[in-house]
This record gives structure tokens, sequence and C-alpha cells, in this order.
């Protein structure tokens, strides 16, 4: 189908078209996880679950940056914003996440110098205002975000401020996929994979999940005729065994992906352990800086070593973010948590999986 405008990957015949291929060839019963939490929000806001055939089970992986964020991190940030002379700064979706006494938006409220940026360069921005404070960027992201955390870092150096620095807790797709089919009772029959992730990835970037593990997997953008093809040759994948790592988003993916954001990630970051919630610790999954950018770690620079902190009581965040759980499974879904009052991130991310199913289920 050589697509080329935005109305035609909205097409409605195009879409019952699809729909009617789905249900043809459609016989075994596949859970399909959707890894990205924009698929999450996409699927749902265009009601693909409901054309679906309930053999097809569509499940929301760990693909919400700030909900796999573990909760010692989220706590860390909470401290940050405790310090006196201290400016925190963080993207919007990160106020509300409980941490295990308190939250960004709590502490605000009480007086903390906490300010919401959109971009990493409006932080390094604040940095230049107020040479008289410490400013602390929260670092949670995964490879669409790294290479701009990097860029901003490369420029705080080159013009000499030294009073900013980031809390990295950064993570990387694919170690995750494989971690997830290394998980005792998680079944996966195919990964819709990241379109924005992907872009800066590339293709290759998963074959080695894919040839490990022979899970079919398609790479896919955000438009409900992107989704749709996306289910389509998962299905005929298992449906015929022919199993594939396939690239249904050329428009924006290559395979090598975006080489110099890979070049200014490299150049600052570095391969790490972390720590993911739900999921635990992945070798090699998260992405701290290189020694020669320990100036600007703000875990270094303020000594802050998080114990390890449980998951609220009750709450299921990090089942669903495997798979293991859909949020109507979890007992505090719509009674005690809700996204005015939630009680884990799954419920406060625009990306989250319960803050889906709430608004649109």
């Amino acid at each position: 189908m050589g697509l080329k405008y935005i109305d035609e990957y909205r097409d409605p015949d195009l879409a019952r078209m699809l729909v009617k291929k789905i249900q043809a060839v459609s016989h075994k019963d596949l859970r399909l996880m959707e890894v990205c939490g924009t698929h999450t929000m996409s699927i749902f806001k265009h009601g693909i679950r409901s054309v679906l055939p309930k053999n097809i089970m569509l499940l929301s992986g760990p693909g919400c940056p700030v909900c796999v964020t573990a909760q010692k991190d989220i706590d860390a940030f909470v401290e940050f914003a405790k310090k006196k002379n201290v400016i925190l700064t963080t993207f919007g979706d990160l106020m509300k996440v409980p941490g295990s006494g308190s939250t960004l938006a709590k502490e605000k409220a009480e007086g903390a110098d906490v300010r919401i940026v959109y971009s990493l360069f409006d932080a390094l921005g604040f940095a230049k205002q107020n040479p008289d404070k410490e400013v602390v960027f929260c670092g949670v992201g995964f490879e669409t975000t790294i290479p701009t955390i990097a860029a901003t870092l490369l420029a705080a150096r080159g013009e000499g401020v030294v009073n900013f620095s980031i809390y990295s807790s950064n993570k990387l797709t694919p170690p995750a996929l494989a971690a997830l089919m290394e998980t005792d009772g998680v079944k996966i029959d195919g990964f819709i994979l990241p379109g924005h992730v992907s872009v800066i990835t590339g293709t290759n970037a998963y074959r080695a999940t894919f040839e490990k593990y022979d899970i079919p997997s398609v790479i896919t953008g955000f438009e409900p005729i992107d989704i749709l093809k996306a289910v389509l040759i998962l299905i005929q994948q298992n449906e015929t065994g022919e199993k594939a790592l396939v690239n249904a988003y050329p428009r924006a993916v290559s395979e090598k992906g975006n080489v110099k954001a890979h070049a200014i990630m490299n150049q600052v970051f570095e391969l790490c352990d972390a720590t993911w919630r739900g999921i635990g610790d992945i070798p090699l999954s998260g992405m701290g800086l290189k020694k020669e950018f320990s100036a600007f770690d703000a875990a270094k620079k303020f000594n802050m070593d998080m114990p390890e902190a449980p998951e609220p009581a009750g709450c299921a965040c990090g089942e669903i973010l495997m798979g293991l759980k859909t949020p109507e499974a979890c007992k505090l879904y719509k009674k005690k948590c809700t996204p005015m009052r939630p009680v884990g991130p799954c419920m406060v991310s625009s990306e989250g999986a319960c803050a889906a199913f709430y608004r649109y289920s």
C-alpha cells in the first residue's frame, strides 16, 4: 500500500477492508503486545480493540517511560525537589506520580521550585538565568529522548554551565523485550514495536531479540491503518508459522535508524544496568553518563543513593506493564486509583495503560 498522506492512514474504507482481512484469517487465540504507550492511546482513541475478533487480545507493554520508572527513582526526584537552592525541572507526566511519601506536585504546592519544561534546553536556560542555584532535570525517557538530553549536556559543557545536572533514569527498549520473553508467566505471541523509538534505533536494534526468541514483530506507526496492518501481519505470521521482523513503517524507520542521534547519545552516555518497575533489574538496559560527564550527574553531585522502595500496596502497575494483567484486573482500578487520585504511574501518564482504559473504555 503506497500510502503518502495522513488522510490515507485514516481512510475508513481501507480500515474496513483490513478488519475484514483480519477476521478472515484469524483463527488462533493470540496475545499481541503493543510496546509503545502512544500505540495504546491510539488503539483506544480509534476503537481498534472493538473491531478485532474476540480471540485477539491486545496487551499494553513497558513502553511508557514514566510508568516503568522505578519507585526509588520517583523518590529521588521528590528528594531533589525538597532540597534548598535547587530548581527541579521535569516533563509534566512526572508531576503527579506518587513517590513513597509525596509527589512533585505536592512539593511544588508546598513551596518547592519545581518547573515543567517542554525542552531540555528550557532547563539549561534556567541554569544560565540562575547561576546561584542548582538546576536538576529528571531524566526519564527512551531512545527518543536520550539524544536530546545528550545534546543539551554537550551544550552545557561547551558553554561552561556548571550548575546544571541530570538524574538519569533513561532506558532502552530492546532489552526489556528480551526480559519479558524470559519472565515466567508472560505469554506474548507478537510485538507491535514502537514507531518513535524505532526512528532512532532502526530495525536492526530488535534483530537479536527476534532471532533468539523467534517472536513475530512489526514496527509500525500510530494511525489506525498503521496499527491494523501490524495486527494483520502478526496474525498471518502466527497462523502460517512464518515468523519475521517486519518494518511496516518505512516512511519513518530505516534499518540503521538515526545515525547522528546514535553518535550524540553514545558520546555522552554508556550502557548500564537499570531497574524497571514490575520487571526488576535488567542488565545493560539503561544509559548512564560517561565518566567525562560525571560533573553533570545529579546523583553523584548530591550523593543521591536512594534505597529500593516497594510499589504502592495493591497497585498492579508492574504486572500490567508485563502483560500479566489488564487494568480492570487491578483491585484499585476506578476505586482507590483514578486520574484525580492516582496510586500508580500507569494511571498518571498520558501514555499509561490505566489512564487509557479509564478514559476510553
